[in-house]
């Protein structure tokens, strides 16, 4: 029985599942965007994204962590580098998902995964982010003089007409 097991084995053993996302994990942080299956896409998000969390922190032990996913010096150089540079101001979700199609050969349903701050053509179209304020839950004073409205000037000149 599988009682609470939630994540997708993705019809592989363990050493094959857990070299292949490290593969995955490190094409994506090297390259800023892969096409994939959607199946693997949502599993290397939760595989990816608690990394890109800890590489924040530059220290030798987030290092080493980090390193025992991905076995890869240049994805940690990377990683360390310029993906934690643009990323390090957000709070998560630094990966997005896009559909595309679906492959001809299976008619699996394929994906972009992309970093989500690198994309210089979402990045142009998105506005500066304004700092939001609390607001409080007081609507504005209200206009109580009817008399001022433009309906109620419409209906004194028709009865000016009408009362000859």
């Amino acid at each position: 029985m599988r009682h609470g097991k939630k994540f997708n084995h993705l019809g592989r053993t363990a050493s094959h599942r857990k070299a292949m996302l490290s593969n995955m994990a490190t094409s994506l942080i090297l390259h800023k965007r892969i096409s994939t299956t959607l199946a693997k896409a949502k599993e290397l998000r939760k595989y990816v994204e608690p990394l890109i969390t800890r590489a924040k922190e530059d220290t030798t032990h987030n290092r080493r962590v980090v390193f025992s996913y991905l076995q890869n010096k240049e994805g940690i150089k990377a990683l360390f580098g310029d993906v934690v540079e643009k990323v390090g101001t957000r709070a998560g979700g630094y990966t997005r998902i896009i559909k595309t199609n679906f492959r001809l050969g299976d008619n699996a349903e394929m994906c972009i995964i992309e970093l989500v701050d690198f994309n210089e053509l979402m990045l142009k179209d998105a506005q500066p982010a304004k700092k939001t304020t609390r607001r409080s839950r007081r609507s504005a004073p209200k206009a109580t003089d009817f008399t001022e409205s433009p309906v109620a000037k419409a209906d004194d000149s028709k009865e000016e007409n009408t009362g000859e």
